[in-house]
């Protein structure tokens, strides 16, 4: 079967319309860092900004996907449309596909009202795919009134969700070892809200406790909202939606949100434009014999590191080395 040729006015069009042919095609090239993309975000991205943005981390196995699923159902039910963005710790073969407890969003597949894209980190450290953003950006054009982007689980890495989302949702299981040292790796500092999930585990009352206790030293207004979900059977579902709607509202009455989100997408710029300047660094010293013979100075110890980092970056992006800090 032949892959469809989309023109960029095309994609476009199918974009706004939520085309989920186009939406596909659009993420896709995004991902693969398409040159067509550029031009595609380039039209999309004035029409942004409409949609709700909700980061969900968490540690491996706690239930993240299983309670995506069940918040998704909760807002189709509101009668909102809602985009998923999973990003997998995958390899280049898997391409993000679905994987273990995220075959609980299955359910919503067939819903035209819901598009949700799995999406590899391909190496990224930050718990999200580079292009994460891109495919988020795409998904508010396409008309999405909700959009959740779930991240790898990864702990202490799993900052990087707080610079795309509007509200972060933490999500913890009572008896995992590995909630307890997301509590102690500084994740806490993350959320805008948590969620307790399986809160029928007879240790659920002693984490929502630890949790409570944690939270209790953080200042007032950064104090996340703690709940006790059951995802597989709805529990607390719509109460866990109307806490992460009321953080959401409560940003946007005294100007948060906005600065949240002209903060977020400047770092957004900086963080893609320092990626590409090492990938050109790294390029330009491999491919010049002067430069790999400075790198080669530093590994003898006969130049120190800041006096190579000035002779380099003179040569690759014309820098004054006087006034290089």
């Amino acid at each position: 079967m032949t892959r469809r040729t989309w023109t960029l006015d095309e994609l476009v069009e199918g974009v706004r319309t939520a085309d989920r042919r186009a939406l596909a095609r659009a993420i896709s090239l995004v991902e693969d860092g398409d040159e067509l993309s550029y031009s595609l975000v380039r039209e999309l991205y004035p029409a942004t900004g409409q949609a709700a943005i909700v980061g969900v981390t968490g540690p491996p196995g706690v239930g993240k996907s299983s309670l995506i699923g069940a918040l998704v159902g909760h807002v189709r039910g509101l009668g909102r449309t809602v985009g998923v963005v999973s990003v997998d710790p995958s390899s280049p073969f898997s391409r993000g596909a679905l994987l273990g407890d995220r075959i609980r969003l299955a359910d919503h597949f067939l819903d035209p009202g819901v598009y949700i894209r799995s999406m590899g980190t391909r190496g990224h450290h930050g718990g999200l795919a580079e292009a994460t953003l891109q495919a988020v950006l795409l998904l508010d054009a396409a008309g999405k009134d909700v959009v959740f982007v779930e991240t790898v689980g990864a702990g202490q890495s799993e900052v990087d969700v707080a610079g795309v989302a509007d509200t972060v949702l933490l999500v913890l299981m009572p008896g995992s070892g590995d909630s307890v040292q997301a509590l102690k790796a500084g994740i806490m500092e993350i959320p805008d809200v948590i969620a307790i999930n399986k809160m029928e585990h007879p240790a659920a009352k002693t984490m929502l406790n630890e949790v409570r206790s944690i939270v209790a030293l953080a200042e007032p207004e950064r104090r996340p909202k703690i709940l006790l979900t059951e995802a597989l059977r709805g529990e607390n579902v719509p109460e866990l939606w109307q806490a992460l709607e009321e953080h959401r509202v409560g940003l946007a009455e005294d100007g948060r949100l906005e600065r949240r989100r002209r903060s977020n997408l400047a770092a957004e710029v900086f963080s893609l434009a320092a990626s590409r300047a090492e990938a050109h660094l790294r390029t330009s010293v491999a491919d010049d014999p002067a430069l790999r013979h400075v790198l080669a100075a530093v590994e003898e110890r006969r130049l120190d590191p800041l006096s190579a980092v000035r002779q380099i970056l003179e040569e690759v992006f014309a820098l004054d080395a006087t006034n290089d800090r």
